[in-house]
């Protein structure tokens, strides 16, 4: 089973991408952005995001290997 079969909403949104932005990423973990933010700046969550320009960006990989985790 791939990633678009087990994650469509991720293959959606991801597709050929590297990072997504905060907003896009917490739709495809189900999260609010503010949580993902919370992560970055206290560096407590389960995935850690990269600074593009002094903005937030996280790798589609972090995200689909935390979406397998929580299978």
């Amino acid at each position: 089973m791939g990633t678009s079969e087990a994650f469509p909403a991720l293959a959606a949104i991801a597709e050929g991408r590297d990072t997504l932005p905060t907003e896009q990423a917490a739709k495809v973990v189900n999260r609010a952005p503010q949580t993902l933010r919370k992560w970055a700046c206290l560096e407590t969550g389960p995935i850690r995001p990269i600074r593009i320009y002094g903005r937030l960006a996280w790798r589609v990989s972090d995200l689909l290997a935390l979406l397998k985790e929580e299978q």
